[in-house]
This record gives C-alpha cells, structure tokens and sequence, in this order.
C-alpha cells in the first residue's frame, strides 16, 4: 500500500512556500512584498495561507516579539521528491522505470539527458 503523505500545494500555498525556501525564514509580511507586483494580496490572506501550510505540515514558525517568522519543515528538493513519488505511485504503479519511459516519451527529457543524469548518479555514488 502507498504511503500517505502531505496534502498538495496549491498555487499560492506553492508560491509563499517558494519564498520561505529562498530566504529560510520570513514573516507573513516578508512574504507580501516578496510576491507583489505578480499577487497582489491582503496581509489577512497571506497569513491565512501561512497557517494552512503549518496545518498541511510544509511550514513552521518561532515568535521574535509579536512577529511569527515561518521557516520551511523540510528542503524544496525532500519535498519535491516526496510528491514525485506519489505521482509514480499513483500513475506509474511504483515503477520509477515507467515513468522515466513516459517522460522521454512525452519529450519531458531527452534519452541524451537521461543518460547524463545516469552518468551522473553513478559518480556520486562512486565518490561516497
């Protein structure tokens, strides 16, 4: 049976997420004018939002005075690999194989790549 994960990110959960990534750590107002010209939204929005993805397990925050500051629970990249493998396990019946098979396929990579990529792995795992 497949392991039961985070809920997914919507858009904007997506886009506050990307900002506390980059710089660590940020308050709900930090986020504000990181995302603005592209969103323009309420401070009541933001920190709506900045609450979900502490409910949805993405995020965290300390107190500094009155302030919240949120921080990330967990890397882009340990994130972004956990919703891959849903993604293969709900579309690829947990075979790393046939998703990879698609993606060249579909044109998401070319085998060239691919075989970068491969080459890659293989060196990191000889190094350590």
């Amino acid at each position: 049976m497949a392991k039961i994960g985070k809920p997914p990110l919507s858009a904007l959960e997506n886009a506050i997420l990307q900002v506390i990534w980059q710089r660590q750590a940020a308050t709900a107002e930090e986020v504000r004018l990181a995302l603005e010209p592209g969103h323009s939204l309420k401070d009541s929005t933001i920190r709506t939002v900045l609450r979900r993805l502490e409910a949805k397990g993405y995020a965290q925050h300390s107190i500094e005075g009155r302030t919240y500051r949120y921080s990330p629970t967990a890397p882009a990249q340990t994130v972004a690999a956990a919703a891959v493998r849903k993604v293969i396990d709900q579309f690829c019946q947990g075979s790393v194989e046939n998703l990879l098979v698609g993606m060249v396929d579909g044109a998401v990579i070319s085998p060239k790549k691919l075989a970068q990529l491969a080459q890659k792995i293989a060196d990191s795992k000889r190094r350590g």
